[in-house]
């Protein structure tokens, strides 16, 4: 028999706002190049991956991050200066409000959620009031360990207070995912509102409390007419 899910984790950039990766591309088009290069130097130049997992791992500070970054991408034609950088890709970054309501259904719903989140730069949380959106809030900067490490999930559940056999990430990268699952957790990949949202209801079971809630109802309703 499984274990009832009674707590969800969710990713921040890219699930509870809009993409990531086409943030990073509005980047490239700001700086005047080929809207995929940062993405591509993210991704594969060994000095820039080095430099984000050190930030994401609160080893360096943003400004370190953003002028070897920079500098990278002076390297390949564009006109970038490293202050500010993540600031300008963190302006084409909205709230999903969609994914922000799922997160309340949820909580009303008696379950608790977590956020768990890679760093993304000093001022990415910004307009979000994540102390009273969440049970707990985890993110890479503050604990010295990102996603997909193990830790990084286990650090998760133990503030949520949860085992991982109880609990779901939602994150729209599925190699974190996968590690997700590798380390107990249930996990969905998020590509859009809906469907994500119509697997995690299945998933917590809420529309068939709902329903049981209205059947309830419905009989009370019945028993009251017929007296």
């Amino acid at each position: 028999m499984s274990t009832p899910i009674s707590a969800v984790l969710f990713d921040f950039g890219g699930v509870l706002t809009t993409s990531v990766y086409e943030a990073f591309e509005a980047l490239g088009r700001a700086l005047g190049v080929d809207p995929r290069l940062p993405l591509r130097l993210l991704a594969k130049d060994e000095r820039v991956g080095a430099l984000l997992v050190d930030h994401e791992e609160g080893r360096i500070g943003q400004r370190e991050f953003e002028d070897g970054f920079a500098e990278r991408l002076r390297a390949h034609g564009a006109d970038a200066q490293g202050p500010g950088l993540l600031s300008l890709m963190q302006t084409e970054l909205r709230p999903d409000r969609a994914m922000l309501d799922l997160v309340t259904e949820v909580r009303n719903a008696g379950h608790r959620v977590g956020l768990l989140s890679n760093s993304l730069g000093d001022d990415c949380y910004a307009g979000f009031d994540l102390e009273s959106m969440f049970d707990a809030v985890v993110i890479s900067g503050e604990i010295g360990v990102r996603k997909p490490s193990r830790r990084a999930y286990a650090i998760a559940c133990e503030r949520l207070g949860t085992e991982p056999a109880e609990t779901v990430m939602v994150d729209d990268l599925e190699h974190n995912i996968v590690a997700a699952r590798r380390a107990g957790l249930a996990g969905i990949v998020h590509r859009e509102a809906t469907a994500t949202a119509q697997e995690l209801r299945s998933l917590l079971r809420l529309g068939a409390a709902a329903e049981a809630t209205q059947a309830i109802r419905s009989d009370a309703q019945s028993d009251a007419g017929s007296r």
